[in-house]
């Protein structure tokens, strides 16, 4: 055998597909009425196991969206109440500022991506 391999060990490093950001009470209305495109918004906690899954796990999907925005529930009282957020990690679709709801799905990259598809075939409503 050899007594020096010539295989190094690189990290991996993984790189978000989507634009990121991170929308409060006091700016969500206007940024998300201003972006082009496809938004999915979610709605997460620190202290919330799925949340922190989902964090992880969604900016490396390939998903049929432009933006990832996320709203900390904890620190965005109002926008939880306009939501209607009763759990945690809640998603929502929002294309060129019109509301598209709430998406009933689990977080697998083929079954998002059919959901979010599924919501744009729906008649908008104006953000909550």
């Amino acid at each position: 055998m050899y007594t020096h391999s010539k295989c190094q060990h690189f990290d991996i490093v993984f790189l978000s597909i989507v634009s990121e950001m991170d929308l409060t009470d006091f700016d969500a209305d206007q940024r998300l009425l201003a972006l082009p495109g496809t938004s999915l918004v979610v709605f997460t906690s620190a202290g919330c196991a799925a949340c922190r899954t989902a964090r992880k796990m969604l900016p490396h999907m390939q998903l049929p969206i432009d933006q990832l925005c996320w709203i900390d529930a904890g620190d965005n009282g109002g926008l939880v109440e306009r939501y209607e957020i009763f759990h945690l990690p809640s998603l929502f679709v929002v294309h060129n500022g019109a509301f598209y709801g709430e998406l009933k799905s689990r977080l697998s990259e083929g079954e998002l991506a059919h959901h979010i598809r599924l919501a744009l075939l729906l008649e908008p409503d104006e953000l909550p």
